[in-house]
């Protein structure tokens, strides 16, 4: 297999059942819609297909998939299993991958191959991975004219790069140990994977990304040579103990340092390091690189749908006062008449009346949890598998007395995107509505396990403080209450609900302090609007609310 030549495996795709397996694009898909999977089910999924006229023992696919290394058992089975969750195959029906009593794994299910055009003349790698011999990327002449020739208007040169477009390149590894070059590998595959997913977003595949590993780039060359706006670029070190990995997001086009991060702890599983490390900078980076776009939108001259969705979305992550609400909303309509097929302007505008009616900013918030409910249900008619209308379509039935189908909605957003903390937050809140507050925390401390740094990490505080109001823990309501509000000192709600932990606790005066903050940001707010826009007619969760409506007297804020 050494020398094989690129095309051999680059160019194909395995179709099976419902399902096709592109190699060129890494994408498993279930009919047209992108089934979600890491790297390494992608290519256990890939080396199992390929292999199928024969039995894979255990220690082909080590070789394989993981260089060789030790995996545990363990590790492998949590794969197998990814694997065939991914093509709805089970341990127990085994249509797709049977396991062969003490000799191994194969896969028995029916597969055409569909070879796309050809791959460039020339490439070839003579570098080769597993038993049967898995072709890396090579940095070759070739690649570098795949990108397109930049415009020119004037003289002067356009960028022509699409939007939110991106390319990881191979993390360096700068410790002493080459054994963690997997690691820093598997960091970056991981993150091409999870950034693919967000919405409106162009990421260079992984195979075109890993020709540049191990060579000194110039970010500005790389970012004309591939036709993209960002590059991300990192390093890891695991030595003495100690883990540090460092991150860098550049401008391609000015090589301006747009965003950087850095981890340091103890060095730890890397399996589950590699999982932690690449949710947070996932999430970090979707709000990001939203933000950055949406500021590029702001100098457009003539905005299309897609520049005012980023302005929109980046108002929605930024805060939820009515103003911001009231900001995204026209950005988000002016964006779906421009182009009333634009779905993730349609889920956002959704999320807009959801937060519109959450935020109780208006006495008739049902009517907008209808609106957002009627829009999500028509997105998922067109994209099934949307993780975030999915999580969106749940929020809005935990607060229209379906709590636990939104639980479920939420659930299944994660199975759709694991990297989507905002879904746990919402789990925290619908635990809090069926009036089991005391659940509430440890659902939050699994969405900042992903994102600690989280846009709206605000809200997810301020759930907290709500079961602890609820279960009569009034105390340490008002320190997340706080937490919440250094977080983000314009959410109205928050202010109000503080306001009520505090007159609980006797402390007066800053009660209604935090009532009059709020009230300088939501004058209309009553304690009428509160009660009118209930959530849950669960008892427990209807007697703590009781509780609610005497702190905020306590504090002052107007009856209604």
């Amino acid at each position: 297999m050494l020398g094989v030549k690129r095309q051999e495996y680059r160019s194909l795709r395995y179709l099976f059942e419902d399902y096709t397996l592109d190699t060129e694009r890494r994408e498993l898909r279930r009919s047209a819609n992108v089934v979600p999977v890491t790297p390494q089910v992608f290519d256990l999924l890939e080396y199992l297909i390929r292999n199928r006229d024969r039995v894979v023992s255990k220690g082909d696919l080590i070789r394989a998939i993981w260089n060789g290394r030790l995996v545990s058992d363990a590790a492998l089975t949590t794969r197998l299993n990814a694997a065939r969750s991914a093509v709805r195959d089970s341990g127990e029906e085994q249509r797709l991958i049977k396991t062969m009593s003490r000799r191994g794994l194969r896969f028995v299910g029916s597969v055409q191959e569909a070879r796309k055009a050809d791959a460039a003349p020339g490439i070839s790698d003579s570098r080769q991975d597993g038993a049967e011999g898995l072709p890396r990327s090579h940095r070759s002449a070739a690649v570098l004219q795949q990108a397109l020739v930049p415009a020119t208007h004037n003289g002067h040169t356009v960028s022509s790069a699409p939007r939110l477009s991106i390319v990881v390149l191979p993390f360096s590894n700068i410790g002493r140990d080459p054994a963690q070059d997997y690691f820093a590998d598997g960091v970056t595959e991981s993150l091409t994977t999870d950034l693919s997913r967000i919405a409106g977003s162009f990421v260079i595949a992984r195979n075109t990304a890993f020709s540049f590993k191990g060579t000194a780039v110039d970010v500005k060359q790389v970012g004309r040579e591939l036709n993209v706006r960002y590059v991300l670029e990192g390093s890891v070190q695991c030595e003495r103990n100690r883990f540090r990995l460092n991150v860098q997001l550049i401008d391609a086009e000015t090589g301006n340092h747009l965003w950087a991060e850095r981890f340091d702890k103890p060095a730890g599983d890397l399996f589950e390091m590699q999982d932690e490390i690449v949710s947070r900078l996932a999430n970090t980076l979707n709000a990001e690189l939203i933000e950055v776009e949406a500021r590029r939108a702001k100098s457009t001259p003539h905005p299309d749908a897609m520049d005012l969705y980023f302005q929109g979305r980046a108002c929605v992550n930024k805060a939820l006062t009515p103003a911001s609400i009231a900001q995204a909303r026209t950005l988000l309509a002016r964006a779906l008449a421009l182009d009333p097929e634009n779905i993730e302007a349609a889920v956002t505008a959704a999320h807009v009346d959801l937060a519109t009616a959450s935020a109780h900013v208006t006495d008739d918030g049902i009517v907008h949890l209808g609106a957002a409910e009627a829009a999500l249900v028509r997105v998922l008619s067109l994209a099934p598998n949307h993780a975030r209308a999915h999580m969106l379509l749940g929020a809005v039935q935990m607060q229209t007395l379906r709590v636990a189908n939104g639980i479920a909605a939420c659930d299944r957003a994660l199975a759709l995107d694991r990297n989507l903390a905002d879904a746990h937050g919402f789990i925290g809140f619908g635990k809090y509505a069926m009036g089991r507050g005391e659940e509430v925390e440890a659902h939050i401390q699994d969405a900042f396990r992903l994102s600690p740094r989280d846009t709206r990490a605000f809200i997810w505080l301020m759930f907290v403080g709500m079961g602890k109001l609820a279960i009569g823990a009034d105390q340490e309501a008002v320190v997340w209450f706080r937490r919440s509000l250094e977080a983000n000192q314009n959410h109205a709600l928050t202010h109000f609900q503080s306001a009520a932990a505090l007159g609980l606790t006797g402390e007066v005066r800053e009660a209604r302090s935090a009532a009059r903050a709020g009230l300088a940001l939501d004058p209309g707010f009553t304690i009428r609007r509160y009660r009118i826009n209930t959530k849950s007619n669960d008892p427990a969760y209807l007697a703590g609310r009781e509780r609610f409506y005497e702190g905020m007297r306590i504090a002052g804020v107007p009856e209604g």
